[in-house]
């Protein structure tokens, strides 16, 4: 990941923002249900569950579920809430680059995966630590979801719950959807982007936005 931010000189001093989201987390994920399910889906497509390479499929399948869509009780503003006084950053970029992301679309319940980059504009001399940023884009992706919405999800976070003064998000990936079924196009990409604030209202600013994400010598 890549920071750049204009003469940023100061040391940071960390202090908590208030949480602006107070809705109940949703129950944990029922293991157990999902394994009957497994169960079931297995024979459906005419395989023997209790053949010994699926004996523990369903169990497997339950607990990678628990990993794979964690997001679904996490919420941005448990990352974002922690942020840095820095003097003199509201006029500056920030700016991380790929960003690697794994999700599931919630089409299909295949799996989609790429990188996301990220810029944003501080308000009030606040800047969150990079790895928040990370940890934000994976409260998103890790839930069943359309590309779109995690680019959109991400940038209205930034300015919501970070208060930035504007957010992008540039979102690169790869469908399974696409690549093993229906199309079967295995070479395809998705690029999204989303900008909210003052980068969705400013084209001279979304532009130079776009030009930071897209700045390094290898792209």
């Amino acid at each position: 990941m890549l920071l750049e931010i204009d003469g940023f000189r100061t040391e940071p001093t960390a202090r908590n923002l208030p949480r602006r989201d107070s809705a109940p987390r949703p129950r944990r994920i029922d293991c157990p249900r999902i394994e009957r399910a497994v169960r079931e889906i297995l024979v459906a497509i005419g395989e023997n569950p209790d053949r010994d390479g699926l004996l523990e499929t369903p169990a497997r399948v339950a607990r990678a579920y628990a990993e794979v869509f964690a997001g679904l009780q996490q919420s941005a503003s448990d990352h974002l809430a922690r942020v840095f006084d820095h003097e003199g950053a509201d006029g500056d970029f920030v700016v991380v680059r790929d960003i690697e992301f794994f999700s599931v679309c919630e089409h299909h319940l295949l799996p989609f995966f790429g990188r996301v980059h990220i810029v944003y504009l501080p308000a009030g001399g606040r800047v969150v630590g990079l790895s928040k940023l990370a940890r934000t884009v994976d409260v998103f992706a890790r839930r069943p979801q359309l590309q779109e919405r995690i680019g959109s999800q991400i940038a209205e976070a930034l300015v919501g719950d970070l208060g930035a003064r504007g957010a992008g998000v540039v979102i690169e990936a790869s469908h399974m959807c696409m690549m093993m079924r229906g199309a079967a196009k295995n070479r395809s990409d998705t690029v999204t982007s989303a900008f909210r604030g003052s980068l969705q209202t400013d084209a001279s600013l979304r532009k130079e936005a776009l030009a930071l994400i897209g700045s390094r010598s290898d792209r």
